[in-house]
């Protein structure tokens, strides 16, 4: 057991030799530790070169392992939780719920674009083969020329034709609103 701060500096002060009380199996084991024979150390006194090489033997510590444990073992870090029987059935009745509604509004949504697919495929089908102009109407719908904005530089230093980007790639296609919503104010020119 270690000495209290206040107990060694009482001591330091009275001049008291502290005594540290060593555990009962210490005290008996002490006769048979006296008679043993003491091993003379045939080594050198410096010993830093066997340390290096000790050192070189001993395993790295992984940083991410290190940082890991860090984490794990924070005195922040809450709890792991331990749940009663009716607690954890509770728990797990509400996330397999949870998981099934998921997966459910993912299925409907889903099926909702893959219609809207099948239908936008179905009108340029429609436009391609059922329209009595050759399937002129549907060459213009789904033309890509002068989508691509700005000039593109040759190696030469020329302009030689439309270079960037699709207008299809300008902006990326999301399910929400864009971030400015609508604008009622627009008007055309």
């Amino acid at each position: 057991m270690k000495p209290s701060p206040a107990l060694k500096s009482l001591a330091t002060a009275l001049r008291i030799p502290l005594i540290s009380r060593g555990s009962s199996a210490m005290r008996l084991a002490e006769p048979i530790v006296r008679q043993m024979p003491s091993t003379d150390q045939n080594s050198p006194f410096s010993t830093s070169a066997r340390l290096d090489a000790r050192d070189s033997k001993r395993p790295r510590k992984d940083p991410r392992i290190t940082l890991i444990r860090y984490h794990l073992h924070h005195p922040l870090t809450p709890r792991p939780l331990r749940l009663s029987r009716l607690r954890s059935l509770r728990h797990w009745t509400i996330h397999r719920a949870a998981q099934l509604i998921m997966h459910r509004d993912r299925l409907l949504r889903e099926r909702e674009l893959e219609r809207q697919y099948n239908a936008m495929r179905a009108a340029c089908e429609e436009l391609r083969l059922g329209v009595g102009d050759g399937g002129r109407l549907y060459r213009q719908a789904v033309s890509r020329k002068g989508i691509y904005g700005g000039p593109k530089v040759a190696q030469g230093g020329g302009v030689v034709g439309n270079g960037g980007m699709p207008i299809e790639y300008a902006r990326a296609q999301t399910e929400g609103p864009s971030r400015g919503g609508w604008d009622e104010g627009w008007t055309r020119g």
